[in-house]
């Protein structure tokens, strides 16, 4: 009986306006097969075989026992001359089936990365931008990112933007006119704050 009074009370308050919610944080990605990524690296794009991945990789993470290893090799293999990945939600989610995140109260979406031997230009970082029928309620991005060997911090500020409907959890993109020799890097703690 307690449950039911006190539900009630928190739904009628919640129908007032009387209890402001607040956003705990959302993970894309933690570590390999953390129950908490709530997204799938399924969008590969543009020079798709020339992408390597590996969402297990041991080598230095940043936290965690791993970190993704993304290796670029440049070799336009389907004549794009660039290559990306996004995470989605539900995979291979292009906007033509339901499955985006609510993710009012996030203030920031924020990742690690860093590159294996500095210097490799990632073209663009972004949430959002899918298209259609359940695309993505906003986009917003950052780059050209110029990676060193150390891990850094990155953040895209949400302020303004409508992430109530996000399918395209987060993405990169690279391309051959800045790495001519393709690039390998690492990403790791993609999360909403």
């Amino acid at each position: 009986m307690a449950k039911k009074i006190f539900l009630c009370a928190v739904l009628l308050a919640l129908f007032l306006g009387g209890v402001t919610y607040a956003f705990e944080g959302f993970d894309v990605y933690t570590d390999r097969w953390a129950p908490n990524n709530h997204y799938i690296p399924s969008g590969w794009m543009g020079d798709y075989g020339d992408l390597k991945f590996n969402d297990g990789c041991k080598e230095n993470p940043y936290s965690g026992k791993t970190c993704i290893k993304i290796d670029y090799t440049a070799e336009v293999t389907q004549g794009a001359g660039w290559a990306g990945i996004y995470w989605q939600n539900p995979a291979n989610n292009w906007g033509a089936r339901d499955g985006g995140f609510d993710l009012t109260g996030a203030a920031v979406l924020t990742f690690w990365a860093r590159g294996d031997k500095g210097g490799e230009v990632i073209t663009e970082f972004k949430m959002g931008g899918i298209n259609g029928e359940y695309g993505d309620s906003d986009s917003i991005g950052m780059g050209p990112i110029v990676l060193t060997t150390e891990w850094k911090k990155y953040s895209i500020d949400l302020t303004g933007v409508d992430v109530s409907y996000v399918s395209g959890g987060f993405c990169w993109s690279a391309s051959k006119l800045d790495n001519p020799e393709g690039v390998t890097f690492y990403l790791d703690d993609i999360r909403y704050e």
